[in-house]
């Protein structure tokens, strides 16, 4: 009896795993083919929406110029070296402590984004101020047009429990920021759920990106 009860349990369990739902397969946004977990990401430059990609797709936009999409680089850089100071920070009229930076083909601009529980906010950009922040720091006159963002994390500074950090970001991964906030936000503050969340995706980034020297005397 004990080993016709084991064999139904095995049978049921089976059943259970047969009828659970299954994650949606992600297809490619221009043809349509399955995805794997990790796959490429384009830029519509028009509306700067992310768009999924396979392999082929996304190949055929690596080096073209004037599309409508463009390949989402996978470069990733911690910058260090690299200096803000306060009254710079201010002086680019971002209300929290954490942006980033773009330049924007279509619109002829570097353009300043900060993540909040509505999305991506833009802030108004102060040209000179940015000028005089990329003449100290060479590095920021890499950035890759479109699909590379300088991102700034300057919460431990401002609560003084560490220092800024600076990255030479693809731009999807600054997106995947603001998504993660958006989900993630409870209340005024936003819980200490989403602080974990932003922990975890600063870490995550610091272990795949290259340390370089961005600063002045680089």
């Amino acid at each position: 009896m004990p080993a016709v009860a084991n064999s139904r349990d095995q049978s049921f369990a089976a059943l259970r795993r047969f009828a659970a739902p299954r994650s949606p397969l992600e297809r490619c946004e221009l043809c349509a083919a399955a995805l794997a977990h990790e796959h490429s990401h384009l830029l519509e430059l028009a509306s700067r929406q992310i768009v999924c990609a396979c392999e082929a797709c996304s190949t055929l936009f690596d080096a073209r110029t004037g599309g409508k999409y463009k390949r989402v680089s996978r470069r990733a850089l911690c910058l260090a070296g690299v200096r803000i100071s306060d009254a710079q920070w201010e002086g680019l009229l971002i209300p929290i402590n954490m942006a980033f930076f773009s330049y924007s083909s279509s619109q002829g601009r570097t353009i300043a984004l900060y993540p909040s529980p509505a999305g991506a906010v833009e802030s108004l950009l102060s040209l000179d101020m940015w000028s005089g922040i990329v003449k100290e720091n060479p590095i920021l006159n890499s950035l890759e047009a479109d699909t590379e963002a300088l991102l700034v994390n300057r919460v431990r500074l401002a609560h003084e429990t560490g220092e800024a950090e600076y990255y030479l970001a693809p731009i999807d991964e600054c997106y995947k920021l603001v998504g993660l906030i958006r989900t993630h936000w409870k209340g005024l503050s936003g819980g200490n759920e989403v602080w974990i969340e932003i922990a975890k995706f600063f870490a995550a980034l610091k272990t795949r990106a290259e340390i370089v020297n961005g600063g002045s005397n680089a």
